[in-house]
């Protein structure tokens, strides 16, 4: 008798909060042949210790073809091809299984009744709540011409599948919280489309988010004979049915929104954090729904990464503000350097440096680093490339010891495998203009297993008088008209030969520290200038 595992109506309990949202699973399949064996009989080669190579190879297709969702070629590798393509297509349909992922895993063995078992490791996104994990195996028999195939039986889908007893998929209807930010305003993905792919799970914070159950039940009776697995947790009383509140303000958030349309259409992302706490105001994308470039994307920071590279030199009195270095139109470490425009400023100071954003200039300078110095400091000063938990799921930057003098040349300027994002550089502007690093949060409460260090003064000084140099007399001009004593720096990063190079400028004011990036904006005063301009002059000079 085929599985016929089904889906049963929600059971509704009430005005419970909770969360609808998709958890999305990436499944990788892969597959290997386990282990080595001792000579034997059956399936196993007198000349070698594995078992039949044919054997191997027929487990592995067939379960590359469950995988795929490629079920009638699945099936006729069995050696019932009806029975199995309606049993697989049963379980993954009536539970609501996206893509499989199927690894075969661990020594083949050979059974009693003369077959070979392949075990194998059953991952089953089911959809909205999460995976499921088993084990299983996969007994494969010779055939009379000598190929093999898999022995059809109902317990290789899942050991507990048989004639007596199947699967269901039971879900639990959940009601989502309401999410409010920072003032009790309610945030919908209606009013802030950028936060839609985030709501769900800043709602989930509240109760876990959406639950359901896989339920092992009786063929005849449908009663329940035992819970598989379980997604999902109880609500709190303690918190059932409030708001969450987020550190979000309404009026950034619809702020940055509109600044990202200054993009014209370009992938971007900006994000705005206040400096004394680093709790995120404002976080958005464009297009707004979709992959959250502003927390998890993975970028090349470009010059906006001269903020830490003066710091590092700074924190070892390697370079002054009013130290000549040279910025010439190119210099060639293992390969050619140059400035945007191919610009030179011969006999220029540090200052002028960083203003006009140098980059033969700080490459020059490499020497005065060692090759871990520079990740070094970013981790310990700016938090960067520890692990973060702001309430969201974040990528927290990457600055990896350089594997040879052009790579440290390249990192000096944010490129080479320097990774960052907008939370992550509106982090590091914060961190360099007040001294401290504060973990940035988008919710209360989350754990902080940071360990950093404060700035010293002098270094904190230079780092502000340097960036609002930037914004009266070098590339972040843009910002020159708006109030607040704005500092900024540009970055311009490249990507490849064949896109044009991503816009960045990050900036603070006040209590705000912003970044921006705009892919293949070219420049960064050009394309996420005008995105910081409209932002800030759409909102107070400080957040309450």
């Amino acid at each position: 008798m085929p599985d016929l595992p089904h889906v049963t109506s929600p059971r509704r309990r009430g005005p419970r909060n909770g969360v609808r949202a998709v958890t999305a699973v990436a499944v990788v399949l892969a597959l290997a042949a386990g282990g080595s064996y001792a000579a034997g009989l059956g399936p196993f080669s007198r000349d070698d210790d594995g078992p039949d190579p044919a054997a191997m190879k027929q487990a592995r297709a067939f379960l590359a073809d469950w995988a795929a969702g490629r079920l009638p070629s699945a099936a006729g590798r069995t050696t019932r091809p009806d029975a199995a393509q309606e049993v697989l297509q049963s379980f993954t349909a009536g539970l609501d299984i996206g893509k499989p992922g199927l690894t075969a895993a661990g020594e083949a063995v050979e059974a009693e009744d003369g077959t070979l078992g392949v075990p194998f490791t059953a991952r089953m996104p089911i959809t909205g709540l999460g995976t499921w994990t088993y084990t299983s195996r996969l007994p494969l028999r010779e055939q009379d011409d000598g190929g093999w195939k898999v022995d059809w039986r109902l317990s290789l889908v899942h050991p507990r599948l048989s004639d007596s007893e199947k699967f269901r998929l039971e879900r639990e209807e959940t009601t989502p919280p309401q999410v409010t930010d920072r003032n009790g305003t309610s945030l919908t993905g209606g009013g802030h489309p950028s936060l839609t792919p985030l709501l769900g799970r800043l709602a989930g914070g509240a109760d876990g988010g959406p639950r359901g159950a896989v339920e092992l039940v009786d063929r005849v009776t449908g009663e329940t004979v035992r819970t598989e697995a379980s997604f999902g947790k109880e609500p709190d009383p303690a918190t059932d049915g409030r708001p969450v509140r987020t550190t979000l303000d309404a009026t950034w958030q619809s702020a940055a929104e509109e600044a990202l349309t200054e993009a014209g259409g370009k992938n971007a992302a900006l994000v705005a954090l206040r400096i004394d706490d680093g709790e995120v105001l404002a976080l958005a994308n464009s297009p707004s729904t979709g992959f959250n470039r502003a927390a998890s994307g993975t970028y090349a920071p470009g010059s906006t990464w001269k903020i830490v590279t003066s710091a590092a030199l700074l924190l070892k009195g390697a370079v002054r503000p009013d130290d000549v270095v040279d910025c010439p139109k190119y210099l060639t470490v293992g390969k050619e350097f140059h400035n945007v425009e191919t610009s030179e400023h011969p006999g220029a100071t540090f200052r002028k440096d960083f203003t006009e954003s140098c980059n033969t200039a700080f490459i020059s300078l490499r020497g005065k680093l060692d090759d871990g110095e520079l990740g070094e400091v970013a981790r310990t000063y700016f938090g960067v490339g520890q692990e973060w938990h702001i309430g969201i799921p974040t990528y927290d930057g990457s600055v990896p010891v350089p594997k040879d003098e052009t790579e440290k040349a390249a990192s000096m300027i944010g490129q080479g495998r320097v990774q960052a994002n907008p939370l992550i550089m509106a982090s590091v502007t914060a961190t360099a203009v007040s001294g401290e690093f504060h973990q940035p949060s988008v919710t209360a409460g989350a754990t902080d297993e940071t360990r950093t260090e404060p700035l010293p003064d002098e270094v904190v000084t230079r780092l502000r008088e340097l960036m609002r140099a930037t914004v009266t007399e070098g590339t972040a001009r843009t910002l020159a008209g708006l109030p607040g004593g704005i500092g900024a720096k540009t970055g311009t990063a490249e990507v490849s030969e064949d896109q044009d190079n991503n816009g960045w400028l990050v900036a603070h004011r006040g209590n705000v520290a912003v970044a921006v990036v705009v892919e293949e904006g070219v420049t960064g005063g050009g394309s996420a200038g005008p995105v910081v301009r409209s932002l800030l002059s759409a909102v107070p000079d400080d957040p309450s």
